[in-house]
């Protein structure tokens, strides 16, 4: 393979292309052993000249003592902390090859190379083709067994936190249904909103939908026909997620304005695949580019930002405020946030709020990831 004045060349794709031991596949090769090494002031090394030897097999190649010298090199060039154009050298070459070059095969995006997972004991691997359903059963047989509370902590008096698991056996006993817990969540949220330290869990939310969701998962359950152990769960959803009949805002006041939400994002969707009832847009840091959750720009009927549920005189912190904080208050045992740099990790470990320890990875499918739950 030349350089410079050589023709473009074909790459193969890396399937066909075998580097065992009799290889005949060839390669660049830089003679690092010809490197020129010119002192400057106060014997400062200034220019590193590296030569590219002709093309060798693959099988012929001895990388290790030119690696490591060339190691060597830049190490004491970079403890003397110079500025040296080896860099440009290279990428000029690259650049060159790249540019004249004719790729057989399209882009991948996602690393397709065969993947042998470790077999970890207490894993459960999900099938990327399950259906949404099929997975959120999977999840709750992972699930240790905890003691049913009873239906009488949903009073306003005796509130406690529920979790799925506690809210879908006490649907399928018929002990609640899932009309009773819109109807105890709406008033709690009426109630956090107009006291005299409003939370402001919420940017947007609609009783009317809230209720006729919960009726129709009452129903089903009625009929024995629910989707899974998420129908008749309240979730609640960050406000930068897509999800009808709410507005986008990202927590501004212009951004639903110039993006319309047309639709639910996937991840909605398949929430709503299960019976989950939507309960509403979480408050949030300003487009998420914020850690405390203070946000001047809410809707009229909110105030500032979301407090913190175990002290209301503090703030909940961000970005993702309003879900840690309507899990934390135990509102729903579940809400949807977005994590920027760390942000929804810190804030839920401010309040308590366990995140999943789930694990994806890319397989066949960019949009189709695998999932994987540890067993408690």
């Amino acid at each position: 393979m030349g350089l410079f004045g050589a023709a473009g060349v074909v790459y193969k794709p890396v399937e066909s292309i075998d580097l065992g031991p009799a290889s005949n596949e060839f390669y660049l090769k830089a003679n690092v052993k010809d490197i020129c090494l010119v002192p400057g002031v106060k014997d400062h090394w200034d220019v590193v000249v590296i030569h590219i030897e002709k093309e060798q097999p693959h099988s012929q190649v001895d990388w290790k003592p030119d690696i490591d010298a060339l190691i060597d090199v830049l190490v004491r060039l970079s403890a003397r902390n110079r500025t040296f154009i080896y860099h440009d050298i290279f990428g000029t070459c690259k650049l060159y090859l790249v540019s004249n070059a004719t790729l057989e095969e399209s882009p991948m995006f996602v690393p397709l190379h065969p993947f042998v997972d470790l077999n970890e004991q207490q894993v459960e691997h999900i099938d990327s083709d399950a259906s949404p359903s099929e997975r959120v059963q999977w999840a709750i047989n992972c699930l240790p067994l905890t003691s049913n509370k009873s239906p009488d902590d949903l009073k306003s008096s005796s509130f406690r936190r529920w979790t799925i698991t506690d809210y879908s056996r006490a649907y399928s006993s018929a002990e609640i249904t899932p009309l009773r817990v819109a109807e105890q969540f709406i008033n709690a949220l009426r109630e956090s909103s107009t006291s005299a330290l409003p939370m402001s869990f919420f940017i947007n939310y609609d009783a009317e939908d809230i209720l006729r969701q919960a009726t129709e998962s009452t129903l089903r359950y009625k009929r024995g026909d629910q989707k899974s152990a998420l129908d008749g769960v309240p979730i609640a959803i960050k406000d930068e997620i897509d999800c009808s009949p709410y507005p986008t805002t990202g927590g501004t006041k212009w951004l639903h304005k110039v993006r319309h939400c047309t639709g639910d994002a996937c991840c909605v969707m398949r929430l709503r695949s299960c019976g989950a009832i939507i309960v509403g847009k979480t408050n949030m840091h300003e487009l998420g580019a914020g850690t405390s959750g203070i946000n001047p720009t809410m809707g009229e009927n909110f105030l500032v930002t979301t407090r913190n549920p175990y002290d209301p005189n503090k703030i909940a912190g961000g970005s993702s405020s309003g879900s840690a904080a309507v899990v934390s208050a135990g509102l729903c045992p579940v809400a949807l946030g977005v994590d920027g740099g760390g942000h929804a990790v810190r804030t839920y470990l401010e309040h308590k709020v366990e995140k999943p320890a789930v694990r994806t990875y890319p397989e066949h499918k960019a949009e189709e990831p695998a999932v994987r739950f540890y067993k408690s």
